[in-house]
């Protein structure tokens, strides 16, 4: 009945039953302007919306933050904490995916038997840390909206690992450089030793 009775006064009073024309401040962007900065964002995801301004250059103005957070939230971005990922290439890429197919259809049994292993950095300070990126919802792992990591820098340690479907096995640190004959004293030392423990 209230919107009844809205519709009825507005008839009476303008002659018209549109939408009116809301009060306050009209909008600082036009559509081409939010269409812009929506596609700049999915462009270039880890922009800040500080630097948002620089997908606008048609407008020729500067435009407030807030004014910038507002519209790319209308549009569905939204800033999250960016996902860590590995630096692969396309070959690294294809092999992984071939790999995975491959033992697609392995057994519980089978997979039960595997001992994974690797050596990582853990980084003390910096590329750890948070960054955030600008996405809609469903899409952190598209390539877009990860960050690469590199295995080099400094204020790192390096560990090698490895567990199975019975649990974690050893943790060593590595001192020093890495290279193929230290890999291999950690694999005799230590492989099998966690795989009889397993």
């Amino acid at each position: 009945m209230n919107t009844l009775a809205f519709i009825i006064r507005k008839w009476n009073k303008f002659g018209i039953t549109r939408t009116l024309p809301r009060a306050g401040r009209p909008a600082t962007l036009i559509n081409q302007g939010e269409k812009s900065l929506s596609q700049g964002g999915d462009q270039e995801p880890h922009g800040h919306s500080q630097r948002a301004p620089a997908f606008l250059c048609a407008e020729r103005r500067t435009f407030q933050k807030k004014t910038i957070s507002a519209a790319l939230h209308q549009s569905g971005l939204y800033g999250r904490v960016a996902k860590w990922k590995p630096l692969l290439s396309k070959r690294h890429m294809t092999a992984h995916l071939e790999f995975a197919k491959r033992h697609l259809k392995d057994s519980q049994t089978m997979r039960n038997k595997i001992l994974w292993s690797d050596a990582t950095k853990i980084e003390h300070f910096g590329l750890n840390g948070k960054r955030h990126v600008r996405r809609k919802p469903g899409t952190s792992h598209h390539l877009a909206n990860t960050i690469p990591t590199v295995k080099h820098g400094g204020g790192s340690i390096m560990l090698w690992g490895c567990f199975s479907a019975a649990g974690t096995g050893r943790l060593v640190r590595i001192e020093g450089k890495m290279n193929a004959a230290m890999y291999r004293e950690i694999l005799d030392e230590n492989l099998l030793q966690s795989a009889l423990d397993l």
